[in-house]
């Protein structure tokens, strides 16, 4: 098969004009950027296509790219949603459960909005840790050393250490699921200060926006319910996550989805995962590794590139992705966590 590009986007916004200017993501002039740029070296696909090729039948055409939007953003209906329409293009748009069902915020975005709304995040490190040490007597927590030796480094998608650990901490790292949720509220209401209904309304989109846009041919797929580390589950709680992401694909197509895309919330997934994401009847399955699809063969454990892997402009010379420009071993993942 010809090569398959996979580019993934989360915030697309008018950054410089928005209350929270340090949000990582694309401007909209970047983005119309990207697109100039992949209309003129690509030729953008959908996943019907994609689930057709991995079968044997129609093969995907020369330089295809898919586009991929997480998270289930209102900028994905306001911004994305008419300049795909304008450009003849399809996009595939894949929203958690739980926040098209509107009044939550979740936890990891929550994260990027207290630092986008803080300047020193050293300072922000040291307040985290603080919050950890009020609650030292109910939960057993490592060290401040020891976390600080673990976790204090810069990132591979480019964060500083006092911010990398942050995300650390608050995401994955070694608090027990209810303690970092707490904390991560507490961080919320201190640094954003805007109730989380009222915030949700405006970053998530809803079920009808969903659907006006399934109605003007684009593709929506799963994320999750609740947006969870899939791998970090057991495998009861793994089928519930995956029946209600499908339950909720029901809800926004009118009926019972069909070779359905499951991408996996922060990438995260494993060998239960897969299996029963195929069992539910998901044809194909979105990672955040680092790569593009050369076979098909592996349709479930799809490579994609973030929006930062390509030129920002239409005039910009395609780039040669191979394992040694991305300097990456075949198997070695991009990090999850953003």
């Amino acid at each position: 098969m010809s090569a398959l590009t996979i580019v993934m986007y989360h915030y697309v916004r008018d950054l410089a004009r928005s209350r929270y200017p340090g949000i990582k993501g694309r401007t909209i002039e970047e983005f119309e950027g990207q697109l100039d740029h992949v209309q003129k070296h690509y030729t953008v696909t959908t996943t019907r296509a994609v689930v057709e090729a991995s079968r044997g039948g129609r093969p995907l055409p020369p330089n295809a790219c898919l586009l991929t939007f997480d998270d289930g953003f209102l900028d994905h209906y306001t911004i994305v949603f008419p300049r795909l329409l304008a450009r003849g293009l399809s996009g595939s748009f894949y929203p958690p459960a739980v926040v098209a069902n509107g009044g939550r915020v979740l936890d990891v975005h929550k994260i990027h909005f207290i630092l986008a709304a803080t300047e020193d995040h050293a300072q922000l490190a040291h307040r985290v840790i603080q919050l950890i040490d009020a609650r030292r007597r109910d939960v057993h927590v490592p060290p401040t050393e020891a976390l600080k030796a673990e976790h204090w480094s810069a990132s591979g998608v480019g964060d500083g250490p006092p911010t990398a650990f942050i995300k650390r901490i608050l995401q994955r790292a070694p608090l027990p699921p209810e303690i970092r949720s707490a904390i991560t509220q507490a961080l919320f209401e201190e640094r954003v200060g805007v109730e989380e209904s009222a915030f949700a309304r405006e970053l998530y989109m809803d079920l009808p926006q969903l659907r006006a846009m399934v109605r003007q041919g684009m593709e929506v797929g799963g994320h999750g319910a609740e947006h969870v580390w899939l791998d970090q589950l057991g495998d009861a709680e793994q089928r519930r996550e995956i029946i209600a992401t499908r339950a909720f694909l029901a809800e926004v197509h009118g009926g019972d989805p069909v070779d359905w895309v499951m991408c996996y919330p922060y990438g995260a997934h494993d060998e239960t995962t897969v299996r029963l994401v195929a069992d539910a009847g998901a044809a194909l399955g979105l990672t955040t590794d680092k790569g593009i699809v050369r076979d098909l063969r592996a349709p479930l454990r799809l490579p994609r590139l973030d929006t930062n892997d390509l030129p920002l402009r239409g005039d910009a010379a395609p780039v040669a992705w191979t394992i040694e420009a991305l300097n990456l071993s075949a198997a070695a993942p991009v990090a999850a966590a953003r």
